[in-house]
Protein backbone atom coordinates (compact mmCIF):
# COMPACT_ATOMS: atom_id res chain seq x y z
CA UNK A 1 0.00 0.00 0.00
CA UNK A 2 1.15 3.69 -1.19
CA UNK A 3 1.56 5.66 2.20
CA UNK A 4 2.72 9.21 1.56
CA UNK A 5 5.35 11.17 4.53
CA UNK A 6 3.43 14.41 4.40
CA UNK A 7 7.05 16.31 5.26
CA UNK A 8 5.52 19.79 5.26
CA UNK A 9 3.57 19.28 8.27
CA UNK A 10 6.22 18.14 10.81
CA UNK A 11 6.07 19.45 14.19
CA UNK A 12 9.51 19.90 15.56
CA UNK A 13 10.44 20.24 19.72
CA UNK A 14 13.34 19.61 21.20
CA UNK A 15 14.09 17.42 24.15
CA UNK A 16 17.07 17.30 26.21
CA UNK A 17 19.14 18.79 22.40
CA UNK A 18 17.20 16.34 20.46
CA UNK A 19 15.21 16.96 17.72
CA UNK A 20 11.67 15.17 17.59
CA UNK A 21 9.17 15.35 15.07
CA UNK A 22 5.49 13.81 14.87
CA UNK A 23 5.27 12.39 11.39
CA UNK A 24 1.42 11.98 9.91
CA UNK A 25 1.31 9.60 7.42
CA UNK A 26 -1.85 8.92 4.41
CA UNK A 27 -2.69 6.72 2.16
CA UNK A 28 -4.37 6.73 -1.30
CA UNK A 29 -6.76 4.07 -0.62
CA UNK A 30 -7.60 4.80 3.15
CA UNK A 31 -10.04 7.99 3.91
CA UNK A 32 -10.14 8.39 8.34
CA UNK A 33 -13.09 7.96 9.60
CA UNK A 34 -14.71 11.06 10.83
CA UNK A 35 -11.87 13.42 9.28
CA UNK A 36 -12.46 17.17 9.56
CA UNK A 37 -12.14 19.15 6.36
CA UNK A 38 -8.75 20.37 7.62
CA UNK A 39 -7.64 17.01 7.78
CA UNK A 40 -9.42 16.07 4.53
CA UNK A 41 -7.21 18.82 2.36
CA UNK A 42 -4.10 18.14 3.99
CA UNK A 43 -4.56 14.22 3.08
CA UNK A 44 -5.47 15.41 -0.69
CA UNK A 45 -2.37 17.72 -0.47
CA UNK A 46 0.14 15.34 1.05
CA UNK A 47 -0.86 12.65 -1.69
CA UNK A 48 -1.42 14.84 -4.63
CA UNK A 49 1.18 17.65 -4.95
CA UNK A 50 4.38 15.24 -5.35
CA UNK A 51 2.75 13.47 -7.81
CA UNK A 52 1.49 16.45 -9.86
CA UNK A 53 4.43 18.23 -8.68
CA UNK A 54 6.55 15.25 -10.37
CA UNK A 55 4.83 14.91 -13.60
CA UNK A 56 4.59 18.56 -14.19
CA UNK A 57 8.43 19.07 -14.27
CA UNK A 58 9.09 15.96 -16.47
CA UNK A 59 6.08 17.29 -19.04
CA UNK A 60 8.04 21.13 -18.55
CA UNK A 61 11.12 19.49 -19.37
CA UNK A 62 10.26 17.60 -22.12
CA UNK A 63 8.64 21.05 -23.39
CA UNK A 64 11.49 23.09 -22.87
CA UNK A 65 13.91 20.19 -25.07
CA UNK A 66 11.49 20.15 -27.54
CA UNK A 67 11.40 23.59 -28.45
CA UNK A 68 15.49 23.65 -28.31
CA UNK A 69 15.21 20.92 -30.78
CA UNK A 70 13.07 23.01 -32.93
CA UNK A 71 15.19 25.77 -32.27
CA UNK A 72 18.68 24.18 -33.44
CA UNK A 73 17.08 21.30 -36.09
CA UNK A 74 18.05 18.67 -33.68
CA UNK A 75 16.34 15.34 -33.07
CA UNK A 76 13.87 15.65 -35.57
CA UNK A 77 13.00 11.77 -35.41
CA UNK A 78 11.98 12.54 -31.80
CA UNK A 79 10.17 15.64 -33.02
CA UNK A 80 8.01 13.84 -35.74
CA UNK A 81 7.20 10.99 -33.06
CA UNK A 82 5.95 13.41 -30.95
CA UNK A 83 3.82 14.72 -33.74
CA UNK A 84 2.17 11.69 -34.36
CA UNK A 85 1.71 10.46 -30.44
CA UNK A 86 -0.02 14.32 -30.07
CA UNK A 87 -2.22 14.62 -33.26
CA UNK A 88 -0.83 17.41 -34.61
CA UNK A 89 1.42 18.53 -38.00
CA UNK A 90 3.20 21.63 -37.22
CA UNK A 91 5.67 22.68 -34.85
CA UNK A 92 3.77 25.37 -33.08
CA UNK A 93 0.89 23.01 -32.46
CA UNK A 94 3.36 20.79 -30.68
CA UNK A 95 4.64 23.10 -28.57
CA UNK A 96 0.98 24.14 -27.79
CA UNK A 97 0.07 20.77 -26.90
CA UNK A 98 3.51 19.97 -24.84
CA UNK A 99 3.60 22.83 -22.57
CA UNK A 100 1.86 22.08 -19.46
CA UNK A 101 -1.18 23.71 -18.21
CA UNK A 102 -0.39 25.37 -14.39
CA UNK A 103 -0.15 22.78 -11.48
CA UNK A 104 -2.86 25.07 -9.94
CA UNK A 105 -5.35 23.93 -12.55
CA UNK A 106 -4.73 20.54 -11.76
CA UNK A 107 -5.20 20.43 -8.17
CA UNK A 108 -8.65 22.73 -8.67
CA UNK A 109 -9.60 19.91 -10.97
CA UNK A 110 -8.47 16.98 -9.07
CA UNK A 111 -9.94 17.99 -5.74
CA UNK A 112 -13.30 19.04 -7.03
CA UNK A 113 -13.31 15.60 -9.18
CA UNK A 114 -12.43 13.01 -6.34
CA UNK A 115 -14.02 15.30 -3.59
CA UNK A 116 -10.58 15.96 -1.94
CA UNK A 117 -9.46 12.45 -2.62
CA UNK A 118 -12.35 10.68 -0.73
CA UNK A 119 -13.94 9.63 -3.86
CA UNK A 120 -14.79 5.60 -4.64
CA UNK A 121 -12.78 6.23 -7.51
CA UNK A 122 -10.02 7.90 -6.35
CA UNK A 123 -9.68 5.18 -3.06
CA UNK A 124 -10.01 2.00 -5.52
CA UNK A 125 -8.76 2.78 -8.86
CA UNK A 126 -6.76 6.07 -8.31
CA UNK A 127 -9.03 7.59 -10.65
CA UNK A 128 -8.31 11.41 -10.11
CA UNK A 129 -10.42 13.48 -12.54
CA UNK A 130 -13.44 11.17 -12.99
CA UNK A 131 -12.37 10.32 -16.34
CA UNK A 132 -14.78 7.90 -17.90
CA UNK A 133 -13.76 5.15 -20.69
CA UNK A 134 -15.85 3.63 -23.86
CA UNK A 135 -15.68 -0.29 -22.69
CA UNK A 136 -14.66 -2.61 -19.79
CA UNK A 137 -11.34 -2.68 -20.78
CA UNK A 138 -8.89 -1.14 -18.39
CA UNK A 139 -11.96 0.41 -16.54
CA UNK A 140 -14.93 -0.24 -13.88
CA UNK A 141 -18.38 -0.18 -14.01
CA UNK A 142 -19.50 3.55 -12.36
CA UNK A 143 -22.70 2.65 -10.04
CA UNK A 144 -25.27 4.33 -11.85
CA UNK A 145 -26.20 3.81 -15.90
CA UNK A 146 -27.54 6.21 -18.46
CA UNK A 147 -30.64 4.59 -19.05
CA UNK A 148 -29.74 0.73 -19.93
CA UNK A 149 -25.82 1.63 -20.79
CA UNK A 150 -23.00 1.19 -18.33
CA UNK A 151 -20.71 4.28 -17.35
CA UNK A 152 -17.37 2.92 -17.11
CA UNK A 153 -14.92 4.80 -15.15
CA UNK A 154 -11.13 4.34 -16.28
CA UNK A 155 -8.53 2.49 -13.29
CA UNK A 156 -4.96 3.61 -13.04
CA UNK A 157 -2.42 1.63 -11.79
CA UNK A 158 -0.90 4.85 -9.92
CA UNK A 159 -1.76 8.42 -9.43
CA UNK A 160 1.28 9.47 -11.18
CA UNK A 161 -0.57 7.41 -14.60
CA UNK A 162 -3.80 9.32 -13.57
CA UNK A 163 -2.16 12.48 -14.04
CA UNK A 164 -0.06 11.57 -16.97
CA UNK A 165 -2.92 11.07 -18.51
CA UNK A 166 -5.12 13.71 -17.61
CA UNK A 167 -2.24 15.79 -18.76
CA UNK A 168 -2.50 14.02 -22.21
CA UNK A 169 -6.26 14.01 -22.54
CA UNK A 170 -6.41 18.06 -22.60
CA UNK A 171 -3.38 18.22 -25.04
CA UNK A 172 -5.34 15.78 -28.04
CA UNK A 173 -9.22 16.03 -26.97
CA UNK A 174 -10.50 19.10 -29.78
CA UNK A 175 -12.78 20.43 -27.43
CA UNK A 176 -10.11 21.85 -25.31
CA UNK A 177 -7.79 23.56 -28.31
CA UNK A 178 -8.71 26.95 -26.59
CA UNK A 179 -7.72 25.63 -23.50
CA UNK A 180 -4.12 24.43 -24.44
CA UNK A 181 -3.70 27.65 -26.79
CA UNK A 182 -4.35 29.95 -23.83
CA UNK A 183 -1.75 27.94 -21.97
CA UNK A 184 0.74 28.82 -24.42
CA UNK A 185 0.10 32.24 -24.64
CA UNK A 186 1.04 32.77 -20.74
CA UNK A 187 -2.55 34.06 -20.38
CA UNK A 188 -3.68 33.94 -16.40
CA UNK A 189 -4.82 30.76 -14.80
CA UNK A 190 -8.25 32.10 -14.46
CA UNK A 191 -8.15 33.02 -18.23
CA UNK A 192 -6.68 29.48 -18.76
CA UNK A 193 -9.60 27.85 -17.22
CA UNK A 194 -12.10 29.23 -19.65
CA UNK A 195 -10.88 26.82 -21.88
CA UNK A 196 -12.34 24.32 -19.95
CA UNK A 197 -16.43 24.84 -20.01
CA UNK A 198 -16.68 21.48 -21.94
CA UNK A 199 -14.73 19.35 -19.22
CA UNK A 200 -18.34 19.32 -17.47
CA UNK A 201 -22.59 19.29 -18.25
CA UNK A 202 -22.07 22.89 -16.20
CA UNK A 203 -20.05 24.70 -18.43
CA UNK A 204 -20.23 28.47 -17.54
CA UNK A 205 -20.74 26.71 -13.74
CA UNK A 206 -17.88 24.79 -13.76
CA UNK A 207 -15.14 27.15 -14.67
CA UNK A 208 -16.80 29.61 -11.92
CA UNK A 209 -16.39 26.59 -9.44
CA UNK A 210 -12.87 25.63 -10.61
CA UNK A 211 -11.98 29.71 -10.18
CA UNK A 212 -13.40 29.89 -6.54
CA UNK A 213 -11.35 26.51 -5.65
CA UNK A 214 -7.98 28.11 -6.71
CA UNK A 215 -8.96 31.65 -5.15
CA UNK A 216 -10.20 30.49 -2.02
CA UNK A 217 -7.05 27.74 -1.20
CA UNK A 218 -4.30 30.04 -2.76
CA UNK A 219 -3.29 27.26 -5.32
CA UNK A 220 -1.61 29.32 -7.30
CA UNK A 221 1.04 29.14 -4.91
CA UNK A 222 1.97 25.89 -6.58
CA UNK A 223 2.48 26.96 -9.99
CA UNK A 224 6.47 28.04 -11.70
CA UNK A 225 6.24 29.70 -15.17
CA UNK A 226 7.01 28.28 -17.76
CA UNK A 227 9.13 30.47 -21.10
CA UNK A 228 6.56 30.29 -23.95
Amino acid sequence: MKVILLGGLLFYGFINGTLCAQELHYSAKIVPKNISVSEKKRRFFALLVPAVDDVYKKLEKQYLEVKEDMKHHTNLKKIVALKKKYKVKTDEDLLIALKPHPVSITLAQAAMESAWGTSRFFREENNIFGVHGKSAKGCVPAAVKKGNRTVWVKKYKSLEDAIKAYYYMLSTVPNYKKFKKLNYEGKSVYEIIQGLKEYSERADGYVIELASMIRFNKLTQYDTKVAK
